[in-house]
Order: structure tokens, then sequence, then C-alpha cells
């Protein structure tokens, strides 16, 4: 558990559930499949984030699982080769060539990541693609085959197939991958604090991610000239309103109250606050896309993953 940040998954299914709404069809095997790769491909980051951090870690956090010695560095490895391996397999099983076309590169940031980039300047921006490829995987699971000539369905004209899932599936990935951003750049100093300039820089960068995913949702309700909503669009405006409020109280707050505390305890408090507070913006994306009671459902882990995130660190 404590390995693979067992509760810190929860996180995960959300990423394609958003990109497999935006791109038309949230629900379906190839999602769950994709679901489950995604999953087993974040384990095997954890994992490897162990190994790669055993001698840095036997310094700063030296009741982690590897250098405790709860778990044997080489097991680690293990661990996350046989998840990395299930992930891929998973992705083949599921989503074909296609599936893997999104696994592949992402499987490659992630070991990249870990064992290279993590220390590096280019360590936030890593992170954040691959946040962002994981709701690209979403979108090609969600994105089917092209539309039936003449038929526009929910999307409009903006085409079938992979490339319109991809399409489809941008925006969601790029505020994804934003939230991430700023998770990993506050994640550098959890160790010895950060200057206040830095959290107060997050908070700007994830209140403006929030208020890009629900302004489309909320402006028709409250710009001239007002009418009744249809029932449907109610339910979207609802459920991404609520789960941006939940992003803001609990990802927000843990930012603010690092702005006036910037120390180590602080700053960690807001990157698990961060981590978790992935379920509600993935939440109101899906809940934007057009799937209310999904969002819903999602909406309604974040409570759990907390509880959870109590006994198992999410970081």
């Amino acid at each position: 558990m404590s390995l693979v940040r067992a509760p810190a998954a929860l996180s995960v299914p959300g990423d394609i559930l958003a990109g497999a709404t935006a791109a038309g069809r949230p629900l379906g095997p190839r999602t769950a499949g994709a679901m489950a790769s995604s999953v087993c491909l974040y384990w095997a980051g954890m994992a490897l984030n162990d190994y790669a951090d055993a001698a840095v870690d036997a310094v700063e956090r030296p009741a982690r699982p590897v250098p405790s010695g709860r778990v044997p560095r080489r097991t680690a490895l293990a661990v996350a080769t046989g998840l990395t391996g299930a992930g891929l397999g998973l992705a083949a099983v599921s989503g074909g060539r296609r599936g893997l076309a999104v696994a592949l590169p992402l499987t490659a940031l992630i070991w990249a990541y870990d064992l290279k980039l993590k220390s590096t300047p280019a360590g936030p921006a890593a992170m954040a693609g691959a946040r962002a490829l994981d709701v690209l995987a979403g979108a090609v699971a969600g994105g089917g085959s092209p539309p039936s000539h003449g038929s526009r369905g929910t999307h409009g004209s903006r085409g079938g197939g992979t490339g319109g899932a991809l399409a489809r599936g941008a925006l969601p990935a790029l505020l994804t991958g934003v939230h991430t951003y700023t998770i990993t750049a506050l994640s550098r100093h959890e160790i010895s604090g950060a200057p206040a300039r830095l959290p107060a820089t997050t908070l700007a960068v994830s209140s403006a991610t929030a208020l890009s995913t629900v302004l489309p949702s909320v402006l028709p309700a409250v710009l001239p000239p007002r009418r009744p909503l249809p029932r449907a669009t109610a339910a979207r405006t609802a459920v991404a309103s609520a789960a941006v409020l939940a992003y803001l109280g609990t990802y927000g707050r843990a930012q603010a109250q690092a702005v006036r505390d910037p120390g180590a305890s602080s700053v960690r408090r807001a990157v698990g606050a961060g981590i978790l507070a992935m379920v509600p913006l993935q939440a109101a994306l899906t809940a934007r896309a057009g799937a209310p009671v999904a969002a819903a459902l999602l909406g309604a882990v974040h409570p759990v993953a907390q509880r959870l995130a109590r006994r198992v660190s999410p970081t």
C-alpha cells in the first residue's frame, strides 16, 4: 500500500473519464480497460520513484518503505517493472494499437521522470505531460469509431476517429496538465519549505484553471438574456460548480495556508491536497463535457480518498 501510495490511485481513473467524456463516449469496456491500465502505470511510477530515490529518502524521508527496510530496493524495481508490463498489456487488450499509441509515450515519460528528469528544470513539465497523456488515453478509449455520415452528435462536426478524439480531449488534458505542474512545482519544496511567492503563484494558476473549467458552464446561466436552462444544462452547471468549489476549498485553501506559512509541513499539505483535488477537477471537466451523473459519482470519490490519505500518505 505505502510503496505505491495506493489511495492516490483514486485520482487516476478520473483522467480517463474526463478524456472519454470529452471524446463523446464516457463509459464502456475500453474506458474501463484504460482506467485499469492507467492505475497500473501510476502505481508503477510510485514504486519506481522509491527505487530511484532510495539514497535521498534515506536522509529526507527515512520512514518510506525502501529506506526503512520494509521493502528491498530491488523489490521496488521489480514491482515497478511488473506494473508497467501490466499497464501496457491492459492498454493493448482494451485499446489495441490506438491504446498503445498513448500508453507507450506515457510510460516513457513516467520512467524518464523518475530516473532522470525529476530533479531537473524539465521535471514539472514532464509530470504535467504524463497526466495530460493520461487524459488523452481516455479520449482515445472513448473516441470510438467516426460518427456516421451526416451525424453531428453531441460534439458537432469536429470529426471522429483517433484524431478527432485527441482534439476533443486536448482542453481537459491541458487543464489537467497545468494543475499537475503546480503540484510538481510545490513538491520540490516539501522538505525545505518554499519561498512564499511559489504557493502564491501556484494558487493563482490553479484558480485560473478552476475558472477555465467551470465558466463555460456557468456563463450561460448568468449572462443576459437570462432564460430558464434546460434540465440537462442545469445539471451540468450545478455539478461542475460544486466540483470546482470542492477543488478550491481543498487545494486552494491549502495553497493559501502555504502562502501565509511556506514551511515544509504546509507545502506538504498543499501537495497532498493537490493530488487528491485532481478528483473534483476531473469531475468538473466530466460534467462540463455532458456527463453530470458520472461526474457526481466521481466527485463522491474525493472524500473517500481524503479519509484513506490519513492512513497512507499520497506523497
